[in-house]
């Protein structure tokens, strides 16, 4: 019962991550079988899946033991895009139906250009992380990173090997887009966004150290270079939401590119989302577009921004009622060592969406 249970979850986070990628429901189920299983041949795990193109297949066969990595990487970019959503009428919510986001990720939304951003960097996160805990014997830390740095520490320790991830993901999310000429509009909406995506890893690398010396003291300092939490990839992420740039394709010479729509602002670059199509309000239920409206939702009431009840409920009001919640309060710290809480409970006032 409860093999069956994980299997049935792990099924569920390898699905979405997969359609994240324009791969097919085929692919998708094999994985979740794949990374639930274990010992299955290279021939069953990638020659037979139904709707690769023959890349994906080589991909696949060269990296089988990586797909675990992709299965994690998946959830956290699904966790990571409905906590940075959780207080706007689209709150990255997903459907047991094909596609499992609606329609608003199949079009050039902005939406849209944020899953395909935080998949991407969801996909390079997890696989560098498992070449540095030495998860994957093709890879392992960035050996590259040594010798004394200009600031005078030690290079030293295991320093994440993003170049690594970061090729993964670049050959097995972008395969399918590239495949088909990187030429249309959509295609190269989402290619761009794809390297958004890894670039909110890349430039937020941090340093990190250690020092070693008598009684704690710095009089040698060792370090190595680390990715940020994932949550500062998802920040980071969400505020290029918020100023992304509406763009159209053009030819410039032989070359088809995306420019800004409108002239008067200045172009994006490689680090900013792009999106192609206008959203829609979200206000109202609209299954078939996947659109789930915010009838029930919660709202601030207090709230003049997008989590307050006017915007959050599109106009039609709330209905407000006194709940009782128990939260932990008066917490002391005993010697030695725990934290003791008494249970408080208190009356709050609920709003919700009509």
């Amino acid at each position: 019962c409860t093999a069956l249970y994980f299997q049935t979850i792990i099924f569920k986070m390898t699905f979405i991550f997969l359609l994240f990628s324009n791969l097919c429901k085929y692919f998708i189920m094999y994985l979740a079988k794949l990374s639930s299983v274990g010992s299955i041949s290279e021939e069953e795990t990638c020659e037979k899946l139904k709707g690769l193109i023959q890349r994906q297949v080589q991909i696949c066969k060269r990296n089988v033991e990586v797909m675990d990595s992709v299965r994690r990487g998946a959830q956290l970019a699904i966790d990571e895009c409905q906590y940075q959503f959780r207080n706007r009428r689209w709150n990255c919510s997903t459907l047991d139906t094909l596609p499992v986001f609606g329609k608003v990720v199949t079009q050039g939304t902005r939406e849209a250009a944020f899953v395909y951003a935080i998949s991407s960097a969801g996909v390079a996160f997890a696989v560098t992380r498992a070449c540095s805990s030495g998860e994957l014997e093709k890879c392992g830390c960035d050996r590259t990173v040594h010798g004394v740095s200009p600031e005078g520490f030690q290079w030293s320790g295991c320093s994440d090997n993003i170049a690594y991830g970061v090729a993964f993901s670049q050959s097995f999310v972008d395969v399918r887009e590239r495949s088909k000429g990187s030429s249309s509009s959509r295609a190269l909406m989402n290619l761009h966004n794809n390297e958004a995506g890894r670039k909110a890893i890349l430039n937020n690398m941090r340093v990190e150290c250690k020092c070693h010396g008598v009684s704690g003291s710095c009089e040698v300092k060792t370090c190595w270079k680390a990715m940020p939490p994932f949550r500062k990839v998802g920040n980071v992420l969400k505020e290029k939401f918020d100023g992304a740039t509406e763009v159209e394709q053009r030819k410039i010479g032989t070359t088809k590119v995306l420019v800004p729509k409108n002239s008067q602002f200045k172009p994006h670059t490689d680090e900013d989302l792009v999106y192609l199509d206008s959203s829609p309000d979200f206000c109202d239920h609209d299954l078939k577009n996947g659109v789930l409206g915010t009838a029930g939702r919660h709202c601030n009431k207090t709230s003049k921004a997008i989590d307050g009840c006017e915007l959050m409920c599109c106009g039609r009001g709330f209905h407000t009622e006194e709940v009782e919640v128990v939260d932990r309060c008066s917490c002391k710290f005993h010697w030695c060592c725990y934290v003791k809480c008494k249970q408080c409970r208190k009356q709050v006032e609920l709003h919700t969406c009509r």
